[in-house]
Order: structure tokens, then sequence, then C-alpha cells
């Protein structure tokens, strides 16, 4: 769905024809909901999640800025509504994650089951903040350009660059040191499989 498009569903829907706003939804929707799962690790908060954020979209449809392309705005309102939601924890649980090479555009689904759920990933990605999490993921799951990023997170690209590079080497360090854990646990030496490309 080209921005023409959604900017005709939204103006539908502000004058009355809001079952209109179901396309939004099953266009989106898996989008949010994958966003949203990365960044929480679980999969019945990022369903109630999701309901969330297109709730929240539906309420404040009259504050879109039809000059922003929608999904961008759509991808603010889950970054906010997961980092809410992360902040209220205590203690953050370990999250789900797939490392890719920028130049790698396979989908996450081809190579999910090697990585998806190795330990040390995990180990390393619960040390980072829920805003690097995010731009991780934004960078490498769904692949966004920095360019789209900063329309999400409303920061400038260059800055973003840098915060990625910076938080690509946070990941790497606490990978290699959940790697010699691994190692120290099972007597054996495990070689890295996951790596990060700069972007």
């Amino acid at each position: 769905m080209d921005e023409p498009a959604f900017h005709q569903i939204v103006a539908d829907v502000l004058k009355g024809e809001i079952d209109q706003y179901e396309l939004i939804m099953n266009r989106c929707n898996n989008a949010i909901f994958n966003y949203c799962y990365h960044m929480l690790g679980d999969y019945t908060e990022a369903e109630d999640c999701t309901q969330e954020v297109f709730l929240k979209a539906y309420r404040h449809l009259s504050k879109y800025e039809a000059d922003k392309p929608f999904e961008a705005w759509l991808y603010r309102i889950a970054s906010n509504q997961c980092i809410d939601l992360l902040r209220k924890r205590k203690l953050y649980r370990y999250l789900p994650f797939l490392y890719q090479k920028d130049q790698d555009n396979r989908h996450v689904d081809q190579v999910i089951e090697h990585k998806y759920y190795n330990p040390s990933v995990l180990r390393a990605l619960a040390r980072l903040t829920a805003e690097e999490r995010s731009l991780l993921i934004l960078r490498c799951v769904e692949d966004k350009s920095y360019h789209e990023i900063s329309l999400i997170l409303q920061q400038g690209t260059t800055y973003l660059r840098k915060k990625f590079e910076r938080a690509a080497a946070k990941f790497r360090k606490f990978y290699a040191m959940a790697e010699g854990e691994e190692t120290n646990e099972h007597g054996q030496r495990q070689r890295p499989e996951t790596t990060l490309s700069k972007g």
C-alpha cells in the first residue's frame, strides 16, 4: 500500500467511515506485531501491545501529519508503547533476536531456527537498554533504513549511525562474554556464529 492510499484511508476514517481502518490493520498488523515481539520477547504481550498500538493510532488519527510516512508514524507509536512496557518491568527478560548482515536480505523465518534461541544472543541483548534494542531491531531485523528509523525514533541519521555503532560494539562485547560463559559451562569452545556488521 503506497502513501496516497494510506492518506485516503485516513481521510475516509476521519469522515466517519471507520470500517476503512481495518484496511490499515490488515496491511500493517504483521510488521507491528513482529516489532513488538522482538522488543518484548513474549507472544501474548506482543499481541496485546499490537492491539494497543492500533487502538492508540485510531484514537489519535487526527494528529497524524500527512507529510510524513504513515508506517513510520505507526512504528513510532509501537516503539513508545514497547519502551513504556519494558521500563515498567523490574527485570528485563531475555529477548529473542536475530542478527543479519546489512547486505543479507533473507527473511527472519529462513534462519530463525538456527540463531533465534541462541542463549548467548539473549544474554547479550538483555544487557542493552530498551532504546539500544529498538535501534538494533529496527536496523537489523526490520531492515529499516536510517532515514526510516529517524522518522520513527525522531532522531537525526548521523546521531543514529553513531548510536548504532556504539550499541553494536556493546552487543559484540557482551556476546563474546556470553560465549565465554557457555564455553566454561560446557567445557568446550563454541565459535560465535552471530556477527553484526556496522551500519
